[in-house]
């Protein structure tokens, strides 16, 4: 074994510090300070390894050993037994649900195989704060190659050939844009990096600027080059104090290697990075909205008769891409527009990241090939639904996405087959729903906080989802008509055609997936004053069915209120004067025994 390789990569992503992997990252670095062991480990914090549902996350290389859920007292034992005596602790393992047995190598797992890495390369690989481990794994060699090798012509046109689109929603061709804003001679030009992520449910950019910071500043120096800018922002949201740390970090380490600033690498070109902090509005993340917030001016939409390649911040050229768009462009540089092109499919090239949360067994951030089907990220990787319920749907594109039945399971993940389904791609939340899921108080969720997200410019957007937002209100109350379907409808559409930015034009989406999807909810809600996911409470009741009942007392020893009454293997009953409806005897039911009703 060499020593000099052999390494304890401890996650400390914000999902694993979240569950004090710092106190086993220190504990680690304390009890091998010390050791009189031939081989000792370089111990180091990583970005996300990924798997969060499983943290916090220790790899030991190049052993392959992966321990997970790993506690500060668990360090001593991996390093007497693991580390000195290479004997595996069996009780660290993943325990694999697909293949129902424990994994040694966290590349076995069913989680990670069918994954395949661009974006997040590097990420729970290496110290996010080192230069060094950045470079080591082939980091700034396509900067050298685009500054010494290559014209900004040939830059621009090998990620045109890549078919490479926008990672944050809208799917543009990356290389389109930078080719437009290249043709104009108007100086001085931008490039500008969307790290404003703000969809319930999402942290593919949050882990991307926390993992590997230098593989954004590397994109974006690329550009900068190939369209002739000199000047660059990152614009993270204020939430991300983490992100921002490490990209601060990054940015001064390229600054002092002549990475950044003036004449990069002896090559007479010029470009410098700041970070400007996100306004703390969720349509900040709209293009010309976040151009204005960096400008010192409210994030308001404006009109998109102008695109921002041609007047953007300032009214100069820029170049906007998010995160993971940048993170893309390194690996195109240098193995070339053909490699990039033979992963995803047509039109849809090159990998997704995606977080991947909600009822889901293995919740966290997965990269796959563009065009994976729907049923392997659920099942496959996320390895299926929480106790095996029922599936219902997933909501793809963050709030403004669409509802996707189980009856599309098949459909590939790619901007145009989600768009075909009246769904979207987003910027990659995955949120998996199962039966206990209401997709009408979904609705209403989403309508809630675009209500409140709405920056109030355009009168469709402000006034049309309040008045949504107060349909569904009722609905969920038990007070909805017929005709409020109707009428839903016909906001959606003047909603979207009317809008002036992004969130406006796809707000209705949620409602529209659901109204289209699942129809029978609404009319469930409405006619029979029952919520059959056992949501709304106003239009939900809970009874025992005798014949099913055990007489386990699970459902009377976990009643909050002690509405259940009954003895030992007798059937037991409710009593709906104590009840609260909050569903707990229905979720700790072993037998289905309890039942979900309507308004009593």
């Amino acid at each position: 074994m060499n020593s000099e390789k052999r390494k304890i990569l401890v996650c400390c992503g914000t999902g694993c510090l979240a569950n004090n992997s710092y106190s086993v990252y220190t504990r680690f670095v304390e009890k091998l300070k010390d050791q009189d062991t031939d081989v000792v480990p370089l111990v180091k914090s990583t970005g996300c390894n990924g798997l969060c549902e499983k943290g916090p996350v220790v790899k030991i290389m190049p052993d392959e050993i992966s321990y997970f859920k790993v506690k500060e007292s668990d360090v001593d034992d991996i390093v007497e037994k693991t580390i000195k005596n290479g004997e595996i602790i069996d009780k660290l393992l993943y325990f694999d649900t697909n293949e129902k047995k424990r994994i040694v190598s966290h590349k076995d797992a069913s989680f990670y195989k069918h994954q395949n890495k661009i974006a997040l390369r590097n990420i729970g690989e290496i110290d996010p704060t080192s230069l060094e481990d950045y470079k080591e794994r082939g980091g700034y060699k396509a900067l050298e190659i685009s500054l010494f090798s290559m014209t900004p012509d040939e830059i621009i046109s090998e990620v045109e050939a890549s078919g490479l689109r926008g990672r944050g929603g809208a799917g543009f061709p990356t290389g389109s844009k930078w080719r437009t804003c290249f043709k104009f001679d108007n100086f001085p030009k931008y490039v500008v990096c969307n790290g404003d992520e703000g969809d319930p449910g999402a942290f593919m950019d949050r882990s991307v600027m926390e993992g590997d910071p230098h593989t954004v500043i590397e994109g974006m120096i690329i550009c900068g080059y190939a369209i002739n800018s000199n000047r660059g922002f990152l614009y993270i949201r204020d939430e991300y104090q983490l992100a921002r740390k490490n990209m601060q970090t990054a940015i001064d380490s390229a600054r002092q290697h002549s990475l950044l600033g003036k004449n990069i690498l002896g090559s007479g070109f010029n470009f410098d990075l700041e970070i400007v902090r996100g306004g703390g509005a969720f349509v900040c993340g709209e293009s010309s909205a976040l151009m204005a917030s960096i400008e010192g001016n409210v994030g308001e939409p404006r009109a998109k008769y102008i695109r921002s390649v041609e007047k953007g911040l300032w009214d100069q050229p820029t170049v906007l891409n998010n995160v993971e768009t940048w993170a893309n462009i390194p690996p195109i540089i240098m193995n070339g527009s053909d490699w990039f092109k033979s992963i995803g499919r047509e039109k849809n090239s090159g990998t997704k990241v995606f977080s991947l949360v909600g009822k889901v067994k293995n919740t966290g951030l997965v990269e796959i090939p563009m065009g994976t089907k729907l049923k392997e990220l659920v099942f496959d990787i996320g390895g299926g639904i929480i106790k095996d319920r029922p599936f219902k749907a997933v909501q793809t594109g963050g709030p403004s996405g669409g509802c996707i039945p189980g009856e599309y399971l098949d459909v590939p993940m790619d901007f145009d087959s989600l768009s075909a389904i009246g769904s979207m791609m987003g910027s990659g939340g995955v949120i998996v729903m199962d039966d206990t899921t209401c997709m009408v108080e979904l609705a209403r969720y989403y309508m809630e906080f675009l209500s409140e997200e709405s920056c109030g410019k355009c009168t469709t957007c402000r006034e049309g989802i309040s008045t949504m937002l107060k349909i569904l209100n009722n609905i969920t109350k038990g007070q909805g008509k017929i005709e409020d379907l109707d009428l839903l409808e016909s906001l959606s559409v003047t909603i979207q055609e009317a809008s002036l930015c992004g969130l406006g034009k796809t707000a209705p989406n949620p409602v529209m997936t659901t109204l289209k999807y699942f129809r029978n909810e609404y009319l469930d809600h409405i006619v029979n004053h029952k919520c059959s996911a056992g949501v709304c409470k106003n239009l939900t009741s809970y009874s025992i069915n005798r014949d099913a009942c055990v007489g386990c007392g699970l459902c009377k020893k976990n009643c909050p209120t002690g509405a259940i009454s009954g003895g030992l293997k007798a059937p037991h009953e409710i009593d709906p004067s104590l009840c609260i409806k909050c569903g707990t005897c229905f979720s700790v039911c072993p037998s289905g025994a309890v039942v979900i009703g309507g308004a009593e």
